[in-house]
């Protein structure tokens, strides 16, 4: 337990972890489901919160459990729900269908990524 001291936020009935590890979107998604988890998916305020302060513990950008539908710019969690919360930066989403997943900035908002690149792997449980 002390070795998860600081790790873990607590938001509702959610529960926020990192590994700390940078990997693509498929790998973060794939490392949170055997944890028995699923990618981070904030869906209000106080859970972008909790998010963000793991992204600014380890002032890395993370991927979100939100993707791409099949309706270039328009997004949906990973679980296929429509987002009935968002918090996107400026400008954004800009990808236009080649930018199908989402990361969160070290300010808390976000923004539509390519899913090959390293970004930090938080889960929700």
């Amino acid at each position: 337990v002390l070795a998860l001291n600081g790790k873990i936020r607590k938001a509702g009935d959610k529960i926020f972890a990192s590994n700390g590890k940078k990997v693509d979107f498929a790998s973060a998604l794939g490392s949170c489901e055997e944890a028995g988890g699923t990618l981070a998916t904030p869906m209000n305020e106080e859970e972008n919160k909790a998010v963000l302060s793991i992204v600014k513990q380890y002032n890395q950008y993370a991927y979100l459990g939100i993707k791409e539908s099949e309706i270039p710019g328009q997004f949906k969690f990973i679980n296929s729900m429509p987002l009935n919360y968002t918090k996107w930066h400026k400008y954004e989403p800009n990808g236009k269908g080649t930018e199908k997943c989402v990361e969160m900035y070290t300010d808390g908002t976000w923004n539509d990524k390519k899913c090959n690149l390293y970004r930090l792997t938080i889960c929700e449980f």
